[in-house]
């Protein structure tokens, strides 16, 4: 099993779009926790996604417990993606089968999911004080290259 990046409940069509082209170029699985924001039908997924999401290897489930559920990941596969998690996201040493796992781009993971994971929270570092998050596209793409690295030296 490879790498993955988990999308709860994502809001804007264009970032998955964006993180499915992501997922097709690393060879990830894109993981979509519902409800969505958006239809996957919608242009502006299929725009973000270009003509590479019909190779995305997608995975829907109806909620997280279902996810959790299914998947049954052990707790160091999980890296749960908050911008005021304690550790940065250079600290740990991905296994080739983690699950990134990032929230709404609107108020991020449900405190439930965060609340049941402990240490397993991860920020990527910002230097300046006038940005208080990244995109979620980007953040989703800059963890996804970060947990690779060590299999690409």
């Amino acid at each position: 099993m490879s790498m993955a990046i988990v999308l709860v409940e994502p809001e804007i069509p264009g970032n998955t779009g964006t993180i499915g082209r992501t997922c097709v170029a690393l060879d990830m699985e894109l993981v979509l926790i519902h409800p969505l924001g958006f239809d996957l039908s919608e242009k502006s997924v299929r725009r973000a996604g270009l003509d590479y999401w019909r190779h995305v290897r997608l995975a829907e489930f109806d909620d997280w417990a279902a996810f959790i559920a299914a998947r049954r990941p052990r707790p160091d596969q999980l890296f749960l993606f908050e911008d005021d998690a304690p550790d940065s996201f250079y600290t740990p040493d991905y296994p080739e089968d983690a699950y990134l796992v990032f929230g709404r781009e609107t108020t991020g993971l449900p405190r439930h999911i965060v609340d049941q994971y402990p240490g397993r929270g991860f920020h990527l570092p910002m230097r300046s004080p006038h940005i208080r998050s990244l995109n979620l596209a980007n953040a989703a793409t800059a963890a996804a290259y970060q947990a690779l690295r060590k299999q690409y030296r």
